[in-house]
């Protein structure tokens, strides 16, 4: 089982994850969304294609950017298809 926790608050857990280029990919349905907000960001990535963003809320602060997900990815990412992952000060740790 694996969890993502920022500003003391679980962001999301699942022992349903895949692991890609060192970071923990979570099903969307694993994620409280209510702690998150559309982001305008948008990146793209030569094998998985083109990454949106969402910010995390929590508490009245706000960690821009902090989320990722490949909803359409390349057909060689197509296992993180609607997972998230997290960065910015996001602690993905594995439980015991």
């Amino acid at each position: 089982m694996w969890q993502a926790v920022w500003n003391g608050n679980v962001i999301a857990k699942s022992d349903n994850t895949q692991e890609v280029e060192g970071n923990q990919y979570f099903p969307m349905e694993s994620v409280n969304r209510e702690l998150l907000t559309d982001s305008a960001k948008l990146t793209r990535c030569s094998w998985k294609g083109e990454a949106s963003y969402f910010n995390i809320e929590v508490d009245g602060e706000v960690n821009p950017d902090a989320v990722w997900v490949y909803l359409d990815p390349k057909e060689a990412a197509s296992e993180i298809a609607n997972h998230v992952a997290f960065g910015r000060g996001v602690e993905v740790t594995k439980l015991s």
